[in-house]
């Protein structure tokens, strides 16, 4: 009997060896793709920062940056150059990587806990209603709190509030994607429209500068501003790839994940409140920058497939990756003159959302 049941077992237990070796092996390669974004987008940072009206190299900006740690090590720069880079450029290098890993971010938690291939902070409402909330403080100093404070609570309310409904929306049996994407689509004009009327009744000054802002604007990015962005994006990134794990459940299904003892609701009201917060953030900083919670997600997901383990910090450095692509773009391509990098990512976005619409055309109808 035992020689039997040894006989019987081994097949499975060569079968589970194998899996989990196949496993393993696919694991590797989604590290490899998520590592070799890091040195991409270190790069490209580096190119951003040594891009400009001034001519300097990518050895100007490592030595300008290494010096500033290591004095004793790395020879220093004249003057100018050290105010180029760390007064000017690195600032808008690095709110462009944050607000990248952000947008990103957000959009592979909205894809994944709707089940909708649409979910976007912009197509959603969320980049519009946020971009309402920032600019009734900006233009009418409406608000609880003053200042950078007050923009970003501001933001971030009417981004929860759009958020609500996208909620109670998918709550609803047989609520498909389009309806969604519909009423997302509903809130963004609507909000656009709002926006656009204060901009109206504002003077030409305010009017122009809320107009750069509505289309995503880095210039005249501060340390003060990196500095409140960061932990805001650190601390709400790392919820979200906390929660990596009960996404995936969640992206099988709701009655498999209530099945698991998973709060659906809750978790859903807590991923999207997170997300929210990260989009109203960036929003409130540098304004709304188009399709790059869209775009990202989906490239990584054809690389590495929609375990959101892998796919959430891939889709953030793919992100910053493309916002940084984009914001060089910008710069250089009608250089003297400066575009702003969320005319970049629409132009890039556009192609891609109808691609993808149409691949998906079956299960939205």
């Amino acid at each position: 009997m035992n020689q039997s049941s040894d006989t019987t077992f081994k097949p499975d237990i060569i079968k589970a060896t194998a899996l989990k070796k196949e496993q393993r092996k696919a694991n590797l390669k989604k590290w490899r793709f998520i590592i070799i974004l890091i040195p991409i987008m270190i790069l490209l940072m580096a190119i951003n920062a040594q891009t400009g009206s001034a001519n300097l190299s990518i050895g100007d900006v490592f030595t300008t940056i290494l010096h500033k740690f290591f004095p004793d090590t790395f020879a220093s720069v004249s003057d100018m150059v050290n105010k180029i880079i760390w007064q000017l450029r690195l600032p808008r290098v690095l709110m462009a990587m944050l607000a990248g890993i952000g947008l990103a971010g957000a959009g592979c938690v909205m894809q994944s806990s709707l089940k909708n291939p649409l979910a976007d902070p912009l197509l959603l409402g969320i980049s519009s209603s946020a971009g309402f909330g920032a600019t009734l403080v900006i233009i009418l100093g409406v608000g609880i709190l003053s200042g950078t404070a007050g923009i970003i609570t501001s933001a971030f309310f009417f981004a929860i509030l759009v958020s609500l409904v996208i909620i109670g929306l998918s709550s609803f049996k047989g609520a498909k994607p389009v309806t969604m994407l519909l009423i997302g689509l509903a809130m963004t004009y609507l909000f656009q429209s709002l926006t656009q009327l204060l901009q109206y009744q504002s003077s030409a000054e305010a009017a122009k500068a809320s107009m750069m802002w509505m289309v995503g604007d880095l210039s005249g990015v501060e340390w003060s501003e990196v500095a409140i962005l960061f932990p805001i994006i650190l601390v709400s990134c790392g919820l979200l790839f906390w929660k990596s794990w009960d996404l995936n459940i969640l992206s099988s299904g709701d009655e498999t994940a209530k099945s698991l003892g998973i709060n659906v609701f809750r978790l859903r009201v807590f991923l999207m409140a997170v997300a929210s917060l990260v989009t109203a953030a960036i929003v409130s900083f540098i304004g709304v920058i188009a399709f790059v919670g869209l775009v990202c997600p989906h490239i990584c997901r054809m690389f590495i497939g929609s375990d959101n383990r892998f796919l959430f910090p891939a889709s953030c450095l793919a992100g910053a990756v493309l916002l940084l692509c984009a914001d060089c773009v910008a710069r250089t391509v009608l250089s003297p003159v400066i575009l702003p990098p969320g005319v970049i990512t629409g132009l890039l976005g556009a192609p891609f959302f109808i691609q993808l619409v149409m691949r998906q055309r079956r299960e939205l109808i």
